[in-house]
């Protein structure tokens, strides 16, 4: 092999490498910031979900199914539901723990999300779920506390009884 390609051949393997290390924390952060946002909006202090919140889920959101807009079943308990989920789910995935539910949560909260606003699914909806795909396959990476987690306890079960 030449000079130039062996050189060729390092560079791509770091950046492969460096690729391997960022990608995930990069897909994590990249998909929970939107829904920590519209999470934040969803509450108006600790434990206290706006009215806002509760209008949207009564009044606003609509299934959108075979042509047909059908209303939401127990909007209330479903904007308490989502206000959370919106809260908790993006901080376990920032910080890469219970990485793969958390990202599977956001997945099928996406494809609800896809029901109620049709039209966002270019934009929003197939990005979303395509990082969410992302995480879930690739896993949390080396920087997260799954991997921590992973890391204590491998080695705990190599040690001699």
């Amino acid at each position: 092999m030449t000079f130039v390609g062996q050189t060729i051949r390092s560079i791509i393997g770091l950046m492969a490498r460096i690729a391997h290390l960022l990608a995930p924390p990069l897909l994590r952060v990249a998909l929970a910031v939107p829904f920590y946002k519209s999470g934040l909006t969803k509450w108006d202090g600790f434990l206290s979900l706006s009215p806002a919140a509760a209008f949207l889920f009564e009044d606003q959101f609509k299934l959108h199914v075979f042509g047909n807009e059908y209303e939401l079943p127990a909007p209330e308990i479903l904007a308490l539901l989502d206000g959370i989920a919106e809260i908790v789910l993006p901080i376990l995935l920032v910080i890469g723990l219970a990485t793969r539910f958390s990202a599977f949560g956001l997945l099928g909260m996406t494809a609800v999300i896809q029901l109620v606003v049709p039209d966002g699914w270019a934009n929003f909806h197939l990005p979303w779920a395509a990082m969410a795909m992302a995480i879930i396959a690739m896993g949390p990476g080396a920087l997260s506390v799954d991997r921590l987690i992973e890391r204590r306890f491998s080695s705990r079960a190599r040690l001699p009884a």
